[in-house]
């Protein structure tokens, strides 16, 4: 049975491999950074065009993304594209992370098919909006005691 899994898993890949750079296979299939994150300084949630919702946690210390999370319910390129800009954005400075772009997401992987790449803004979009509720809780934290997420 193993055998016909592991037969199965290398056609699904190969077949992948047609559309998708090895990164993308690898962050859809191996995802860093998946799962919630408890007491973060920063969250955003975004809806993209296709569905797809995203969040994203963060953990600022000293300036510097220490920590970055997300979740999706989205397709794998989704989660590729979540997995990816975490990683792009841990150990970077606020202003730094801000400054990453789709087009950021879409180098780190190589490409996207064209249908593809509105994960990489997903993915951009809700890390900025995760960053811009940093910037609203550092600047007025009293308004955290009224998060709703």
């Amino acid at each position: 049975m193993a055998s016909s899994y592991q037969e199965l898993e290398e056609f699904v890949r190969e077949e992948m491999r047609k559309i998708y750079t090895e990164a993308t296979i690898d962050h859809a299939m191996n995802p860093r950074n998946m799962g919630g994150m408890e007491n973060a300084d920063g969250f955003g949630k975004v809806t993209g065009p296709c569905g797809d919702t995203m969040e994203i946690w963060l953990k600022i210390k000293n300036n510097t993304v220490v920590e970055a999370t997300f979740l999706t319910d989205g397709c794998e390129t989704s989660i590729a594209a979540g997995s990816m800009v975490t990683e792009l954005a841990k150990g970077k400075s606020i202003s730094e992370a801000l400054k990453i772009t789709h087009q950021d997401v879409l180098d780190a992987f190589g490409s996207l098919p064209e249908e593809s790449i509105h994960c990489a803004f997903l993915a951009a979009n809700t890390l900025r909006e995760a960053i811009k509720d940093y910037f609203t809780f550092k600047n007025e934290p009293w308004k955290r005691a009224y998060r709703q997420h």
